[in-house]
Protein backbone atom coordinates (compact mmCIF):
# COMPACT_ATOMS: atom_id res chain seq x y z
CA UNK A 1 0.00 0.00 0.00
CA UNK A 2 1.66 3.41 -0.99
CA UNK A 3 0.62 6.66 0.38
CA UNK A 4 -0.83 7.01 -3.78
CA UNK A 5 -3.10 4.09 -3.58
CA UNK A 6 -4.58 5.22 0.00
CA UNK A 7 -5.54 8.98 -1.22
CA UNK A 8 -7.14 7.07 -4.53
CA UNK A 9 -8.90 4.57 -2.36
CA UNK A 10 -10.30 7.19 -0.01
CA UNK A 11 -11.60 9.07 -2.98
CA UNK A 12 -12.82 5.99 -4.25
CA UNK A 13 -13.84 3.22 -1.86
CA UNK A 14 -15.10 0.89 -4.55
CA UNK A 15 -11.63 1.41 -6.25
CA UNK A 16 -10.46 -2.34 -7.69
CA UNK A 17 -8.37 -2.81 -10.22
CA UNK A 18 -5.93 -5.56 -12.24
CA UNK A 19 -2.94 -5.52 -14.32
CA UNK A 20 -0.71 -7.37 -16.46
CA UNK A 21 2.53 -7.28 -18.30
CA UNK A 22 3.31 -8.63 -21.76
CA UNK A 23 4.13 -11.87 -20.61
CA UNK A 24 0.74 -12.69 -18.92
CA UNK A 25 2.00 -12.04 -15.29
CA UNK A 26 -0.91 -10.26 -13.26
CA UNK A 27 -1.30 -8.38 -10.03
CA UNK A 28 -4.88 -7.50 -8.57
CA UNK A 29 -6.35 -4.86 -6.30
CA UNK A 30 -9.69 -5.02 -4.37
CA UNK A 31 -12.77 -7.33 -5.70
CA UNK A 32 -12.68 -7.36 -9.61
CA UNK A 33 -16.10 -8.56 -10.64
CA UNK A 34 -16.48 -12.13 -11.61
CA UNK A 35 -17.54 -10.34 -15.41
CA UNK A 36 -14.02 -9.72 -16.23
CA UNK A 37 -12.17 -12.88 -15.62
CA UNK A 38 -12.21 -14.37 -18.94
CA UNK A 39 -10.11 -11.51 -19.34
CA UNK A 40 -7.53 -13.00 -17.24
CA UNK A 41 -4.34 -13.43 -19.38
CA UNK A 42 -5.46 -11.05 -22.27
CA UNK A 43 -5.77 -7.89 -20.96
CA UNK A 44 -1.85 -7.30 -23.14
CA UNK A 45 -4.23 -8.04 -26.11
CA UNK A 46 -5.97 -4.82 -25.60
CA UNK A 47 -4.65 -0.98 -25.45
CA UNK A 48 -8.04 1.14 -24.71
CA UNK A 49 -11.64 0.47 -23.73
CA UNK A 50 -14.28 2.13 -21.88
CA UNK A 51 -16.76 -0.27 -20.02
CA UNK A 52 -19.64 0.50 -18.35
CA UNK A 53 -23.05 -1.38 -17.18
CA UNK A 54 -26.79 -0.62 -17.75
CA UNK A 55 -27.77 0.84 -14.69
CA UNK A 56 -26.61 2.74 -11.84
CA UNK A 57 -24.97 2.65 -9.58
CA UNK A 58 -22.24 1.31 -12.42
CA UNK A 59 -19.93 -1.12 -10.39
CA UNK A 60 -19.05 -2.56 -13.52
CA UNK A 61 -17.62 0.43 -14.76
CA UNK A 62 -13.83 0.83 -16.12
CA UNK A 63 -11.21 1.35 -18.37
CA UNK A 64 -8.35 -0.40 -20.12
CA UNK A 65 -5.14 1.57 -20.36
CA UNK A 66 -1.65 0.83 -21.76
CA UNK A 67 1.04 2.54 -19.29
CA UNK A 68 4.35 2.57 -18.46
CA UNK A 69 5.83 1.57 -15.24
CA UNK A 70 9.08 0.88 -13.31
CA UNK A 71 8.66 -2.55 -14.31
CA UNK A 72 7.86 -2.46 -17.90
CA UNK A 73 4.63 -1.92 -19.78
CA UNK A 74 1.51 -2.40 -18.19
CA UNK A 75 -1.88 -3.42 -19.34
CA UNK A 76 -4.75 -1.97 -16.43
CA UNK A 77 -8.18 -2.67 -16.10
CA UNK A 78 -9.52 -0.56 -13.33
CA UNK A 79 -12.66 0.72 -11.60
CA UNK A 80 -12.41 3.95 -9.54
CA UNK A 81 -12.14 7.82 -9.99
CA UNK A 82 -10.57 7.45 -13.33
CA UNK A 83 -12.87 5.34 -14.89
CA UNK A 84 -16.10 7.67 -13.14
CA UNK A 85 -14.23 10.92 -14.54
CA UNK A 86 -13.92 9.47 -17.96
CA UNK A 87 -17.71 8.76 -17.99
CA UNK A 88 -18.54 12.30 -16.94
CA UNK A 89 -16.23 13.17 -19.57
CA UNK A 90 -18.07 11.03 -22.25
CA UNK A 91 -21.21 12.24 -21.44
CA UNK A 92 -20.29 16.15 -21.77
CA UNK A 93 -18.97 15.44 -24.95
CA UNK A 94 -22.41 13.57 -26.25
CA UNK A 95 -23.87 16.81 -24.87
CA UNK A 96 -21.25 19.44 -26.84
CA UNK A 97 -21.65 16.23 -29.94
CA UNK A 98 -25.37 16.64 -30.22
CA UNK A 99 -25.86 20.20 -31.36
CA UNK A 100 -23.48 19.26 -33.78
CA UNK A 101 -25.23 15.79 -34.76
CA UNK A 102 -28.40 17.57 -35.69
CA UNK A 103 -26.40 20.03 -37.67
CA UNK A 104 -25.42 17.91 -39.97
CA UNK A 105 -28.46 15.67 -39.99
CA UNK A 106 -30.44 18.51 -40.91
CA UNK A 107 -27.96 19.05 -43.40
CA UNK A 108 -27.82 16.06 -44.90
CA UNK A 109 -31.63 15.63 -45.63
CA UNK A 110 -31.52 19.07 -47.25
CA UNK A 111 -28.33 18.54 -49.77
CA UNK A 112 -29.32 14.31 -49.95
CA UNK A 113 -32.13 14.57 -52.23
CA UNK A 114 -30.33 17.20 -54.34
CA UNK A 115 -27.11 15.51 -54.69
CA UNK A 116 -29.24 12.38 -55.53
CA UNK A 117 -31.26 13.87 -58.34
CA UNK A 118 -27.81 15.57 -59.57
CA UNK A 119 -25.92 12.23 -59.78
CA UNK A 120 -29.31 10.59 -61.30
CA UNK A 121 -29.61 13.27 -63.64
CA UNK A 122 -27.84 11.27 -66.39
CA UNK A 123 -30.40 7.91 -65.37
CA UNK A 124 -33.27 10.22 -65.99
CA UNK A 125 -32.20 11.32 -69.49
CA UNK A 126 -31.74 8.18 -70.50
CA UNK A 127 -34.94 6.91 -69.47
CA UNK A 128 -36.63 9.87 -71.10
CA UNK A 129 -34.59 8.59 -74.49
CA UNK A 130 -35.54 5.43 -73.93
CA UNK A 131 -39.28 6.50 -74.22
CA UNK A 132 -39.03 7.13 -77.75
CA UNK A 133 -37.61 3.66 -79.14
CA UNK A 134 -39.85 2.16 -80.89
CA UNK A 135 -40.28 0.13 -84.26
CA UNK A 136 -39.95 3.33 -86.59
CA UNK A 137 -37.08 4.71 -84.51
CA UNK A 138 -34.61 2.22 -85.80
CA UNK A 139 -30.84 3.49 -85.35
CA UNK A 140 -31.35 5.61 -82.08
CA UNK A 141 -28.93 4.47 -79.81
CA UNK A 142 -28.83 6.07 -75.53
CA UNK A 143 -26.08 8.69 -74.79
CA UNK A 144 -23.17 7.25 -73.29
CA UNK A 145 -22.06 10.53 -71.81
CA UNK A 146 -22.67 12.27 -68.98
CA UNK A 147 -23.91 9.15 -66.85
CA UNK A 148 -22.71 7.65 -63.56
CA UNK A 149 -20.25 4.71 -64.37
CA UNK A 150 -22.09 2.31 -62.08
CA UNK A 151 -24.76 2.08 -65.00
CA UNK A 152 -22.51 2.67 -68.35
CA UNK A 153 -22.54 -1.03 -68.50
CA UNK A 154 -26.21 -0.98 -68.82
CA UNK A 155 -26.72 1.79 -71.29
CA UNK A 156 -23.68 -0.26 -73.73
CA UNK A 157 -25.63 -3.42 -73.05
CA UNK A 158 -29.00 -1.95 -74.36
CA UNK A 159 -27.33 -0.16 -77.06
CA UNK A 160 -25.80 -3.70 -78.29
CA UNK A 161 -28.89 -5.09 -78.09
CA UNK A 162 -30.32 -2.66 -80.03
CA UNK A 163 -27.70 -2.61 -82.63
CA UNK A 164 -28.51 -6.10 -82.93
CA UNK A 165 -32.24 -5.81 -83.52
CA UNK A 166 -30.94 -3.33 -86.29
CA UNK A 167 -28.61 -5.83 -87.73
CA UNK A 168 -31.24 -8.33 -88.13
CA UNK A 169 -34.07 -6.18 -89.26
CA UNK A 170 -32.23 -4.98 -92.31
CA UNK A 171 -31.49 -8.93 -92.95
CA UNK A 172 -35.41 -9.37 -92.89
CA UNK A 173 -36.27 -6.59 -95.05
CA UNK A 174 -33.85 -7.36 -97.44
CA UNK A 175 -34.64 -11.11 -97.44
CA UNK A 176 -38.32 -9.46 -97.87
CA UNK A 177 -37.65 -7.65 -100.69
CA UNK A 178 -34.84 -9.87 -102.91
CA UNK A 179 -37.93 -12.50 -101.90
CA UNK A 180 -41.00 -10.16 -103.76
CA UNK A 181 -38.35 -9.24 -106.66
CA UNK A 182 -37.44 -13.16 -107.50
CA UNK A 183 -41.29 -13.72 -107.19
CA UNK A 184 -42.31 -10.60 -109.80
CA UNK A 185 -40.65 -12.66 -113.03
CA UNK A 186 -42.27 -16.18 -112.03
CA UNK A 187 -45.76 -14.89 -111.91
CA UNK A 188 -45.17 -12.32 -114.86
CA UNK A 189 -44.64 -15.43 -116.81
CA UNK A 190 -47.57 -17.76 -115.58
CA UNK A 191 -49.82 -14.76 -116.27
CA UNK A 192 -48.77 -14.77 -120.17
CA UNK A 193 -48.90 -18.52 -120.03
CA UNK A 194 -52.66 -18.52 -118.38
CA UNK A 195 -53.86 -15.13 -120.38
CA UNK A 196 -52.67 -17.19 -123.83
CA UNK A 197 -54.11 -20.55 -122.82
CA UNK A 198 -56.99 -21.77 -124.35
CA UNK A 199 -58.50 -24.51 -121.41
CA UNK A 200 -61.17 -22.93 -119.34
CA UNK A 201 -60.11 -24.27 -115.69
CA UNK A 202 -56.12 -23.14 -116.80
CA UNK A 203 -57.60 -19.26 -117.15
CA UNK A 204 -59.73 -19.64 -113.81
CA UNK A 205 -56.35 -19.52 -112.60
CA UNK A 206 -55.94 -15.70 -113.55
CA UNK A 207 -57.54 -15.05 -109.95
CA UNK A 208 -55.04 -16.71 -107.93
CA UNK A 209 -51.95 -15.05 -110.40
CA UNK A 210 -53.00 -11.77 -109.55
CA UNK A 211 -53.56 -12.53 -105.46
CA UNK A 212 -50.55 -13.71 -105.81
CA UNK A 213 -48.33 -10.53 -107.98
CA UNK A 214 -50.56 -8.01 -105.12
CA UNK A 215 -48.45 -10.18 -102.37
CA UNK A 216 -45.45 -9.47 -104.22
CA UNK A 217 -46.46 -6.10 -104.90
CA UNK A 218 -47.73 -5.71 -101.26
CA UNK A 219 -44.53 -6.69 -99.75
CA UNK A 220 -42.45 -4.55 -101.75
CA UNK A 221 -44.60 -1.72 -100.68
CA UNK A 222 -43.51 -2.88 -96.92
CA UNK A 223 -40.01 -2.44 -98.13
CA UNK A 224 -40.66 0.83 -99.95
CA UNK A 225 -41.73 2.75 -96.37
CA UNK A 226 -38.44 3.24 -95.04
CA UNK A 227 -37.51 5.62 -98.10
CA UNK A 228 -40.69 7.43 -97.87
CA UNK A 229 -40.09 11.24 -98.71
CA UNK A 230 -42.11 13.78 -96.86
CA UNK A 231 -41.20 16.62 -98.79
CA UNK A 232 -43.53 16.89 -101.84
CA UNK A 233 -46.74 18.68 -102.10
CA UNK A 234 -49.18 16.28 -102.69
CA UNK A 235 -53.16 18.09 -103.78
CA UNK A 236 -55.44 14.88 -102.62
CA UNK A 237 -58.02 15.79 -104.93
CA UNK A 238 -56.33 15.38 -108.23
CA UNK A 239 -54.50 11.97 -106.99
CA UNK A 240 -57.77 10.90 -105.31
CA UNK A 241 -59.04 11.50 -109.33
CA UNK A 242 -55.81 9.71 -110.60
CA UNK A 243 -56.54 6.58 -108.51
CA UNK A 244 -60.06 6.40 -109.60
CA UNK A 245 -58.90 6.40 -113.53
CA UNK A 246 -56.46 3.84 -112.60
CA UNK A 247 -59.12 1.03 -110.96
CA UNK A 248 -61.81 2.30 -112.99
CA UNK A 249 -61.61 -0.21 -116.05
CA UNK A 250 -60.66 -3.31 -113.98
CA UNK A 251 -63.65 -2.21 -111.25
CA UNK A 252 -66.44 -1.66 -114.23
CA UNK A 253 -65.35 -4.60 -115.95
CA UNK A 254 -66.03 -6.86 -112.93
CA UNK A 255 -69.61 -5.53 -112.23
CA UNK A 256 -68.31 -2.69 -109.57
CA UNK A 257 -68.60 1.07 -109.38
CA UNK A 258 -66.28 3.83 -108.16
CA UNK A 259 -66.88 7.65 -107.41
CA UNK A 260 -65.15 10.41 -106.19
CA UNK A 261 -66.35 13.28 -104.40
CA UNK A 262 -64.54 16.60 -103.69
CA UNK A 263 -66.06 18.17 -100.23
CA UNK A 264 -63.05 20.02 -99.60
CA UNK A 265 -59.57 21.48 -101.85
CA UNK A 266 -57.06 19.78 -99.58
CA UNK A 267 -53.15 18.92 -99.93
CA UNK A 268 -50.41 18.02 -97.57
CA UNK A 269 -46.84 17.57 -97.20
CA UNK A 270 -46.29 13.96 -97.76
CA UNK A 271 -44.78 10.97 -100.50
CA UNK A 272 -47.63 11.24 -103.25
CA UNK A 273 -46.61 7.48 -104.34
CA UNK A 274 -46.94 6.09 -100.46
CA UNK A 275 -50.41 7.97 -100.23
CA UNK A 276 -51.43 6.67 -103.78
CA UNK A 277 -50.57 2.95 -102.61
CA UNK A 278 -52.57 4.05 -99.12
CA UNK A 279 -55.60 4.37 -101.28
CA UNK A 280 -55.40 1.69 -103.64
CA UNK A 281 -55.06 -0.49 -101.09
CA UNK A 282 -58.43 0.76 -99.53
CA UNK A 283 -60.66 0.36 -102.60
CA UNK A 284 -59.21 -3.18 -103.07
CA UNK A 285 -60.24 -4.07 -99.81
CA UNK A 286 -63.27 -2.51 -99.85
CA UNK A 287 -64.44 -4.31 -103.33
CA UNK A 288 -62.71 -7.77 -101.66
CA UNK A 289 -65.18 -7.44 -99.11
CA UNK A 290 -68.45 -7.04 -100.42
CA UNK A 291 -68.76 -3.51 -101.82
CA UNK A 292 -70.25 -3.01 -104.99
CA UNK A 293 -70.06 0.60 -105.14
CA UNK A 294 -66.80 2.61 -103.66
CA UNK A 295 -67.02 6.16 -103.22
CA UNK A 296 -63.94 8.49 -102.66
CA UNK A 297 -64.54 11.56 -100.42
CA UNK A 298 -61.59 14.12 -99.90
CA UNK A 299 -62.70 15.60 -96.62
CA UNK A 300 -60.87 18.45 -94.53
CA UNK A 301 -57.43 17.10 -93.44
CA UNK A 302 -57.94 13.74 -94.88
CA UNK A 303 -59.86 11.59 -97.53
CA UNK A 304 -62.63 8.87 -96.94
CA UNK A 305 -63.28 5.36 -98.54
CA UNK A 306 -66.62 3.76 -98.60
CA UNK A 307 -68.18 1.12 -99.70
CA UNK A 308 -71.86 -0.49 -99.20
CA UNK A 309 -70.68 -3.85 -98.44
CA UNK A 310 -72.18 -6.12 -95.03
CA UNK A 311 -69.30 -3.68 -92.41
CA UNK A 312 -66.79 -4.65 -90.25
CA UNK A 313 -67.96 -5.57 -86.38
CA UNK A 314 -66.60 -3.21 -83.55
CA UNK A 315 -64.84 -6.26 -82.72
CA UNK A 316 -62.26 -6.53 -85.50
CA UNK A 317 -61.71 -2.95 -86.46
CA UNK A 318 -58.70 -2.53 -84.61
CA UNK A 319 -57.40 -6.28 -85.90
CA UNK A 320 -58.29 -6.00 -89.15
CA UNK A 321 -54.96 -3.61 -89.29
CA UNK A 322 -52.44 -6.58 -88.03
CA UNK A 323 -50.55 -8.30 -90.48
CA UNK A 324 -52.01 -11.13 -92.47
CA UNK A 325 -55.25 -10.98 -90.29
CA UNK A 326 -58.13 -11.72 -92.57
CA UNK A 327 -61.92 -11.37 -91.36
CA UNK A 328 -62.89 -14.79 -93.50
CA UNK A 329 -60.87 -17.47 -93.05
CA UNK A 330 -61.38 -17.99 -96.88
CA UNK A 331 -60.69 -14.56 -97.95
CA UNK A 332 -58.58 -14.06 -100.78
CA UNK A 333 -56.84 -11.10 -99.64
CA UNK A 334 -53.27 -11.00 -98.23
CA UNK A 335 -53.88 -9.59 -94.76
CA UNK A 336 -51.24 -6.94 -95.85
CA UNK A 337 -52.97 -4.35 -97.64
CA UNK A 338 -54.54 -2.30 -94.37
CA UNK A 339 -51.70 -2.91 -92.24
CA UNK A 340 -49.52 -0.82 -94.94
CA UNK A 341 -52.12 1.74 -95.13
CA UNK A 342 -52.02 2.03 -91.70
CA UNK A 343 -48.04 2.71 -91.45
CA UNK A 344 -48.23 4.55 -94.43
CA UNK A 345 -50.88 7.24 -92.57
CA UNK A 346 -48.87 7.01 -89.42
CA UNK A 347 -45.71 7.99 -91.60
CA UNK A 348 -47.33 11.20 -92.76
CA UNK A 349 -48.56 12.34 -89.24
CA UNK A 350 -52.13 10.74 -89.72
CA UNK A 351 -54.64 7.90 -87.99
CA UNK A 352 -56.78 5.60 -89.38
CA UNK A 353 -60.37 4.95 -88.48
CA UNK A 354 -63.17 2.39 -89.15
CA UNK A 355 -66.82 3.89 -89.11
CA UNK A 356 -69.85 2.34 -90.11
CA UNK A 357 -71.84 4.00 -93.26
CA UNK A 358 -75.23 4.95 -93.39
CA UNK A 359 -75.99 1.86 -96.16
CA UNK A 360 -74.47 -0.16 -93.65
CA UNK A 361 -71.22 -0.48 -95.13
CA UNK A 362 -67.76 0.62 -94.15
CA UNK A 363 -66.06 4.06 -93.95
CA UNK A 364 -62.73 4.39 -93.56
CA UNK A 365 -61.69 7.75 -92.45
CA UNK A 366 -57.88 9.18 -92.97
CA UNK A 367 -56.98 12.38 -91.10
CA UNK A 368 -53.52 14.22 -91.75
CA UNK A 369 -52.09 16.27 -89.25
CA UNK A 370 -51.09 18.78 -91.75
Amino acid sequence: MTPELEKLLAETPTLWFAAEDDAGQRVEFGKVPIQYSSLDGKLSEISYAQLRDRSPPYNLSAVIRREESPVGTLTILGHGKLSEVSLTVILASSALFLPVFLLFTLISVALTPWLVRRTLAGVNRIAQEAEYINESSRGMRLSESKIPAEIAPLVLAVNNGLQRLDEGYERQKRFIASAAHELRTPISILRIKVDSSDNKACRKLALDIDRLANLAEQLLDLQRLDIVSLDEHVYLPDLVRRVAGNLAPLLIESGYSIEVRVDQNYSILGDSGAIERAITNLVQNAIEHGGKHVIIRVIENGLEVEDDGPGIPTDDRERVFEPFHRLKPRSTGSGLGLNLVQQIVKQHGGYITIQSSPTGGTIFCVEFSG
